[in-house]
């Protein structure tokens, strides 16, 4: 037994192959990530380090243990005379800009596209190509007249003055539009049948039906409006309304006598604005692409 047992042949292990493709697609990818994360990991250096050494060395290759310091500088202490622009002031107020731009140009888009694909107008795709060729005035293009509107309309200093101008929105309205032009006639038939009104089917029916197209929207207008300096810029110029992306930027041009500019401050500040965005994206990151992507069905 012990002879037929050894002359029984034992396959060899195959080795597997090396894909290379892999590896380097691989690589690429880690590549680019640490290509992003290193502007962060310069701001986490520079606001853990003393604002003269930052001043006289620029960044380094280690950490300090000056970001607890820094930290409570940039959330609770003001920086300008009024003592009101703390960190957390200007981070409610960048979260009140982002949410209520990010809502109100979805309200906005979503209630013109319904108009427009589901009220048979005579001037429909006509009103459509013009609110759609807006997209070719920025707010850099139209920003006097505004500025001069909401300057009469006694909106300077307030939410509604750095929110109501800007929440139009030519995108939302395209990608709602095209995505409403893909929910079947059926349903819309049957809803009729059903007695259902227009505000009744826009509400049960549509918004339900729009929740990964209002995922997308609300990632990309909530970064937009979360990132705007130029509008806060010209609209506030009370402390009190600052938001985080011009606190920064005051933070950072502080020179006067021996001051020197707090860069540790303003970089905690500069990393505690990317977290709110970055947040969202993750959060709805599988919603955007569902939502772009069923659009085109």
């Amino acid at each position: 037994m012990a002879d037929i047992t050894s002359s029984v042949a034992v396959p060899a292990p195959t080795r597997r192959r090396i894909r290379w493709s892999l590896i380097g697609d691989h690589a690429i990818l880690i590549a680019g990530s640490l290509f992003m994360l290193l502007p962060l990991l310069v701001l986490l250096q520079t606001a853990s380090t003393p604002d003269l050494e930052t001043m006289k060395n620029g960044p380094g290759l280690y950490f300090g243990d000056q970001l607890d310091d820094n930290f409570r500088k940039a959330m609770f202490e003001a920086s300008g005379f009024s003592g009101a622009n703390t960190g957390l002031s200007m981070l409610k107020n960048s979260l009140i800009l982002g949410l209520g731009f990010a809502f109100g140009k979805i309200v906005i888009g979503m209630m013109a596209a319904y108009a427009i694909v589901y009220f048979r107008l005579r001037f429909a795709t006509l009103a459509f190509w013009l609110i759609f060729t807006t997209l070719l005035l920025p707010l850099e293009v139209r920003i006097l007249p505004s500025y001069e509107i909401t300057q009469k309309l006694g909106l300077l200093n307030t939410y509604t003055g750095l929110i109501v101008p800007l929440i139009a929105s030519a995108t939302a309205t395209f990608f709602f539009r095209q995505f409403f032009r893909s929910v079947p006639e059926e349903l819309v038939e049957a809803a009729r049948i059903d007695g259902a009104g227009p505000v009744k089917f826009f509400i049960d029916i549509l918004v339900p039906l729009s929740q990964t197209m209002i995922a997308a929207m609300f990632i990309i207008m909530f970064v937009y409006g979360w990132n705007q300096y130029l509008w806060p810029t010209m609209i506030t110029t009370e402390e009190d309304m600052y938001t985080l992306v011009r606190g920064i930027k005051q933070i950072v041009q502080v020179l006067e006598g021996n001051e020197i500019p707090q860069y540790g401050r303003a970089n905690v500040l500069a990393i505690i604005s990317v977290i709110p965005p970055v947040a969202v994206v993750i959060f709805f990151q599988s919603w955007f692409v569902k939502g772009l992507t069923e659009s085109d069905k």
